[in-house]
């Protein structure tokens, strides 16, 4: 039985000062609490306003890091959160456990166990909470109101000592607004957040915290769905004009005739179509962050306009003859190689170097898969909500191939395909008892997956493609100078057009048998100038 002595108490309280101070300060903190109460499972998760957020773990799955627990949609959360002491719920409680089917101890559904919450509170705010979990029933009974009291006291000072070394680790300075503007939460329930542990991406991360409060133009490059878009967001989010506009511009979209109207506006009568006066884009963010995605997209022409307004900080509605002082900070992202762009002169380079001031570059899936259990737990978590089911898992078998993919789609493709197998898993339970049920989503709920990884290594192996030899000029051999990126570029042109050729214009299939993303194979085919008959998508 758990029955703790003062001794014990002590020996935990010193050794929850020692843990502040390592890098390992929350898994630490757990274990100094599992030497004085036995459990099978315990979690520490941060309070983050309307949801709590997993810090770390033992005896649950690790997936569960990933995934954001709304406080309204789980009853014992909102009673533990409610409460300021020890919340213990009875073995025959009917509350819906969070957990269910998350114990690395117990496959399936929990059996009848002992479950405890304790509120960390802090100076009156609620810090976080600590959960406990036995496969014994009965277990907690035994522990004093005093005893956890004394807990729950230093596991607070403990948790608000190592949250703010974390702050300072992370070289994280902002204003209250902009604290005040990270912690509402998103359409989705939580703020803009980059899920992921990885060297590359924490990486990332210090980088972001690094620029962020600077004033400093940013360019994030990356292949198209590592996630540029929320890396904007995270760099706005952090910076000083947080609690102001971020505006979005897509500039693989603009007409080229209307890329001057869009950024920076027009009057009434400016052109053909102009019924009616309207503010720019730059002058809709001013005092906030302008984004520009897809900046690699840009007509040449629109170029240099785009550079006179950064030069200057002023903009020129088309048809107007006065000026608009803006004050805007550019956030620019493509999946281009702009310095190659450049040196092929499809990019100014004095905007290319106006725009990359602090570079970011967004790792692909393929190089951060020690990711992939978070990943999988955040948009498990996130369709769990949309399909409205009690509980949503991954299997550890459909768990394991998600690791042996290379995700040519990155992070989009990897969130698109989880959703299509949720719901497909969903499917096979009767709608009405879907909130009360464990759904498993397994390997075969994704057969696309299966066939996906098969595909390069078997059937189209046996197609041929032209090596570089048999397509090389014979000037190649000799001294003669050779123009590197042309020959590159034939070389590619031509393994592109054969594929294309093979598989009769579909341009999915053709992307699949490259390896390469479907969008960033029709970009590179555009700017190589190949022109397919019959285009099927």
């Amino acid at each position: 039985m758990n029955r703790l002595t003062d001794n014990q108490l002590l020996e935990l309280s010193i050794t929850l000062a020692q843990s502040v101070a390592s890098q390992q300060r929350f898994d630490e903190l757990l274990s100094a609490i599992r030497k004085v109460i036995t459990c099978d499972a315990i979690m520490l998760l941060a309070h983050k306003g309307d949801y709590l957020q997993p810090l770390a773990h033992q005896g649950l799955s690790h997936e569960i890091l990933g995934r954001r627990f709304i406080i309204a949609e789980h009853p014992r959360f909102v009673a533990i959160c409610q409460s300021l002491k020890a919340t213990r719920f009875p073995a025959e409680c009917e509350l819906a456990d969070p957990y269910d089917g998350l114990l690395t101890a117990m496959e399936g559904d929990l059996p009848v166990h002992a479950c405890m919450g304790i509120p960390l509170y802090f100076q009156n705010q609620l810090l976080g909470v600590l959960t406990l979990d036995s496969l014994s029933p009965g277990v907690f009974d035994s522990l004093s109101e005093r005893s956890l009291a004394l807990i729950a006291s230093m596991a607070s000072v403990s948790l608000h000592t190592a949250l703010t070394v974390d702050l300072l680790e992370a070289n994280v300075s902002h204003s209250q607004e902009v604290l005040r503007a990270l912690s509402e939460p998103s359409a989705s329930g939580c703020p803009a957040e980059i899920i992921g542990q990885s060297p590359c991406i924490d990486k990332l991360k210090n980088e972001i915290s690094l620029v962020a409060p600077s004033n400093y133009s940013v360019l994030i490059e990356g292949e198209s769905g590592t996630g540029k878009e929320l890396v904007a967001h995270s760099v706005h989010q952090q910076s000083s004009r947080g609690d102001q506009a971020l505006i979005y511009v897509n500039c693989a979209a603009l007409p080229e005739n209307l890329v001057e109207s869009e950024l920076f506006g027009h009057i009434k009568g400016a052109f053909t179509g102009a019924e009616r006066k309207r503010a720019g884009k730059f002058v809709i963010a001013s005092g906030g962050t302008l984004f520009l995605d897809e900046v690699g997209e840009l007509p040449l022409a629109a170029q240099s306009k785009l550079l006179r307004a950064l030069q200057s900080n002023e903009v020129q509605p088309v048809g107007q003859d006065e000026v608009i002082k803006v004050d805007v900070r550019v956030i620019a992202a493509t999946n281009r190689d702009l310095k190659t762009e450049v040196e092929s002169g499809r990019f100014r380079s004095d905007l290319y170097h106006r725009l990359n001031v602090y570079p970011l570059k967004v790792p692909p899936l393929r190089e951060r898969m020690a990711d992939i259990p978070l990943l999988a737990g955040f948009f498990i978590e996130r369709a769990r909500r949309k399909l409205g089911v009690n509980q949503l898992k991954i299997s550890p078998a459909l768990l394991d191939r998600l690791a042996q993919y290379t995700w040519p789609g990155n992070v989009r493709e990897f969130e698109h395909l989880l959703n299509r197998a949720a719901l497909k898993a969903c499917a096979k339970v009767p709608i009405h008892s879907r909130h009360d049920s464990l759904v498993t989503v397994t390997l075969g709920d994704c057969d696309e997956l299966h066939e996906t990884t098969q595909r390069t290594l078997n059937t189209e192996e046996n197609t041929q493609t032209p090596l570089l030899s048999d397509i090389a000029p014979d000037s190649m051999t000799t001294e003669e100078p050779i123009n590197l990126r042309q020959a590159v570029d034939d070389y590619q042109r031509q393994i592109v057009k054969h594929a294309l050729q093979v598989h009769q214009g579909n341009w999915s299939r053709t992307a699949k048998h490259l390896g390469v993303d479907r969008a960033n194979l029709i970009r590179l085919a555009k700017r190589l100038q190949i022109h397919v008959e019959k285009v099927v998508f």
